[in-house]
């Protein structure tokens, strides 16, 4: 179990993980307008190289970079990738309150890929929180007589990523830096995104949407760092529910910069998803033979 102190910790770096990662968001939507999927964020990554190789510099940890050619952190860097690219895709084409409501089923996800991966044992309790947050989802994809869209379920499977991506982030021993993870994963995503941009045909770069971009790559280089803090040598079933003050941050920007309101139907979804998520957590903070609750560097 993780002491108080170190919850704190994880507490205050999930909240700045969400705040961070929801105005990264924005202006991602916002340069989306102007940019396709793999140049935004080609474009976002050159600006973000800069910004956590300073990080790793000023933190000190320049002396570990080596260490971030770990096949775990190589194999994270990969699945973050996919995370950024799928979500931006989708970004682009639904309101951002429900995008982020979809991918905030990850916590929920990462106790199904527990049980599956035979991690954790599930009760009734969790087994019908588990129901009712994917529920929660089905409502707010809003699947029509045709099924549902393609943006939806890009954003869904964004959301598995992201589970995945922080289930290994919990088996990364703790000699490698946050930074030095943070900035790898920040390189492999250039990576792929570059690859993806040679398949779209490129905007010209110089434009407000540029700034917007170079702002963005700040935000989610600082976010990134944060998260990974936030999950390491804390109590995940403490920190994780820190998760979803995200939604409430999505919900104030859409409304603000592009005027978008949930309807109430979609508010249903993201409190049943919500509500599901922290009864979960809670459960899984409490039993005692709960496997995902780190204990100082062993891994799941």
């Amino acid at each position: 179990m993780a002491t108080a102190a170190q919850n704190r910790r994880g507490i205050i770096a999930m909240t700045a993980a969400m705040s961070l990662f929801c105005c990264n968001d924005a202006l991602m939507k916002l340069a989306r307008e102007a940019f396709p999927t793999g140049q935004a964020v080609a474009l976002r990554t050159c600006f973000a190289i800069v910004a956590g190789l300073a990080m790793v510099v000023v933190m000190g940890d320049w002396r570990k970079l080596p260490l971030g050619l770990k096949p775990v952190v190589l194999g994270r860097g990969v699945v973050e990738a996919l995370c950024a690219l799928t979500f931006i895709w989708a970004l682009g084409l639904l309101p951002l309150a429900n995008i982020t409501a979809i991918v905030m089923a990850s916590p929920l996800l990462i106790i199904l890929l527990a049980v599956l991966l035979r991690l954790e044992s599930v009760g009734w309790r969790r087994t019908m929180a588990l129901t009712v947050g994917f529920i929660g989802v089905l409502i707010v994809m809003r699947p029509s007589a045709d099924g549902f869209s393609l943006a939806a379920l890009i954003a869904l499977a964004g959301a598995s990523l992201v589970a995945i991506r922080d289930l290994m982030t919990r088996f990364i021993s703790s000699d490698v830096p946050s930074t030095v993870i943070s900035l790898i994963s920040t390189m492999i995503v250039g990576l792929l995104a570059s690859g993806m941009g040679a398949l779209e045909t490129w905007q010209s770069p110089w434009r407000i949407e540029l700034l917007y971009l170079g702002l963005a790559a700040i935000l989610v280089t600082a976010g990134s760092f944060c998260v990974i803090s936030a999950f390491r040598n804390t109590d995940v079933g403490v920190v994780a529910g820190y998760r979803y003050s995200v939604v409430l941050i999505a919900v104030l920007i859409g409304w603000l910069v592009w005027g978008e309101t949930p309807d109430k139907i979609a508010f249903a979804g993201i409190a049943l998803i919500v509500g599901s998520g922290l009864y979960t957590l809670h459960r899984q903070r409490v039993r005692p033979d709960s496997q995902l609750k780190p204990e100082g560097d062993k891994p799941l």
